[in-house]
């Protein structure tokens, strides 16, 4: 992307503001935690590996800031401990973000108790890189496990955004996309709008757009009859968190996809990092689903679209379980079920 979704520069968290898009194409930047937190929240930057990068980085500022002040080791570390906690919390439900804010904590564990502030500093922010550069490999290997279930020529259906907005590499679901456009297979793509914030239509239009690869905008009403009308041959899409038997947490509307896929004989592929594996959950019932405002429903851009008062629920996330899933794409190949055996042998 000639746009990178997340950098760090001394001082501040910059992220390619999401909500902007596709009428402005602006940073954001962010030089103190609460408003790294409050971006995260308000879906400035979004994506559950993004996110996870983003916090990690949020670690490398609280560490900054406490050295501005003057902080020493141990006052260094304490702060550090309390920004981690206030970062976790910011998104119940995509697991990066808490396997970002895990991995810093073990890591502060880990280092000599008498180590300076500057010390201490230095090992976070070379972590929070090594985690940037680490999404940026895992989205390239992905894309090219993926791209071998692509036949030639290749329509796929796609849901929300997961393409380099989502990570700070080429994507997930939609990077596999992009990988089998670089092996110079023919691709056209079908994006689901993507309701309520429309991540399809925003993001989704605009990257494919950027990469010069055929898309046509579906409401998502209409996945169905396209899968029916279009010869679709796989469906794709990326992930928030999952379980060990291999049922998966996404944007809400994915289920959906998966029972019309599987209605129609259609291959239905998931693609995330391992990162976006949770095998201390048994199966997907046991991952929190976000719930977001009542105003994403009923209002769009500031128009209000629903009557005052009306009730409202608005899950971010559905669960998706494995038995509807063709095949899961990791970094390491592609997986398919009994998925708790295969995750575990991979990634004990």
């Amino acid at each position: 992307m000639r746009y990178p979704t997340v950098e760090y520069e001394r001082g501040a968290v910059l992220l390619l503001d999401q909500t902007k898009i596709p009428q402005e194409v602006k940073q954001l930047r962010c030089a103190d935690l609460a408003t790294l937190i409050d971006a995260i929240k308000r879906l400035v930057v979004r994506g559950a590996p993004a996110i996870g990068v983003a916090a990690a980085h949020g670690a490398t500022l609280a560490a900054d800031l406490a050295l501005e002040k003057g902080r020493d080791g141990a006052q260094l570390r304490e702060e550090l401990r309390r920004a981690l906690k206030d970062l976790s919390a910011a998104r119940p439900t995509a697991v990066n973000l808490h396997w970002a804010v895990s991995r810093m904590e073990t890591l502060l564990a880990s280092l000599d108790g008498a180590a300076s502030a500057e010390a201490l500093r230095d090992a976070i922010a070379r972590e929070a890189a090594a985690i940037h550069e680490e999404d940026v490999r895992l989205c390239a290997e992905m894309g090219a496990h993926g791209a071998r279930l692509f036949p030639d020529p290749c329509t796929v259906l796609t849901h929300c955004n997961t393409g380099a907005l989502a990570t700070v590499g080429i994507g997930t679901a939609l990077g596999v996309v992009y990988r089998a456009v670089e092996q110079g297979k023919k691709v056209e793509v079908y994006v689901d709008e993507t309701r309520p914030l429309l991540q399809g239509a925003r993001l989704n239009m605009w990257e494919l757009a950027e990469h010069k690869i055929p898309a046509t905008l579906i409401c998502d009403g209409a996945a169905a009859w396209t899968m029916r009308q279009k010869h679709v041959d796989l469906v794709i899409v990326g992930a928030d968190r999952i379980a060990a038997n291999g049922d998966v947490a996404n944007k809400i509307g994915t289920y959906s996809l998966a029972v019309n896929a599987r209605r129609h004989g259609i291959p239905f592929y998931v693609a995330a990092p391992y990162s976006t594996l949770d095998l201390s959950l048994a199966s997907g019932q046991e991952i929190p689903i976000e719930e977001r405002a009542a105003e994403e429903l009923t209002s769009l851009r500031g128009v209000e679209v629903a009557p005052l008062g009306a009730a409202v629920f608005n899950p971010a996330f559905d669960l998706t379980p494995a038995e509807l899933i063709t095949g899961i794409i990791t970094e390491r190949g592609v997986f398919a079920a009994p998925y708790e055996k295969s995750f575990r042998q991979n990634y004990a």
